[in-house]
């Protein structure tokens, strides 16, 4: 299959995944400086880009973040680094899943992860995805707490979101159209931020 053929199947996969939305400028400006372009990632480490694409479309590898609106694959620079870590792509799923005590979570986080929407993370790791859960979690309950308002309270709340923060990317626009509302960023970072203020230290 040619090099044509395979990016047009890419980027119809792409597109099943996330629907068909409109890259801004603004867009392409924040992925260009987020992630990496498909080939030249490939071309730095050596790798044929036709057979990652391949990968990809086999559900060995993870598709693309993004497409650019050049139609540019956008991928983050340590794509191949948990295949490298497991063995081989032939052995990630394996690897991978069993970062889950929870056969059937495993799987689905392994979809998740295939999907190329984990853009949500720097890097895009089991530690990290089960970090980002736990956070998420802790800041989305932590107003329904007892303490809620307290100064103790708000100390321990901003380091989750300051902990978050610092696993998590800016986001962009096109990212709110794809996931059909705010992101996790909107509404655990930014949102309790302006909720609740970070307490005055004295």
């Amino acid at each position: 299959m040619s090099t044509t053929d395979l990016k047009r199947q890419l980027a119809d996969r792409f597109r099943e995944v996330n629907g068909v939305h409109p890259m801004t400028d603004a867009d392409d400006a924040y992925v260009s400086a987020q992630f990496t372009v498909l080939d030249e990632l490939c071309a730095v480490h050596g790798r044929d880009a036709d057979e990652a694409r391949r990968l990809m479309l086999g559900r060995r590898l993870p598709l693309p973040g993004y497409l650019r609106s050049d139609g540019a694959e956008m991928v983050p620079a340590d794509l191949f680094s948990l295949a490298d870590e497991a063995g081989g792509t032939h052995r990630l799923e394996a690897w991978f899943t069993a970062h889950w005590t929870v056969p059937a979570v495993g799987e689905e986080e392994w979809d998740s992860y295939l999907s190329g929407r984990y853009v949500c993370l720097h890097s895009v790791t089991p530690a990290a995805i089960q970090r980002k859960d736990r956070l998420t979690a802790a800041i989305s309950a932590a107003p329904h707490e007892p303490t809620a308002g307290s100064v103790r309270w708000a100390v321990r709340l901003h380091a989750l979101i300051d902990e978050l923060d610092a696993l998590e990317p800016a986001f962009t626009a096109y990212d709110r159209l794809r996931f059909n509302g705010p992101t996790s960023r909107d509404t655990c970072i930014d949102a309790m931020r302006r909720r609740f203020p970070r307490p005055v230290r004295r």
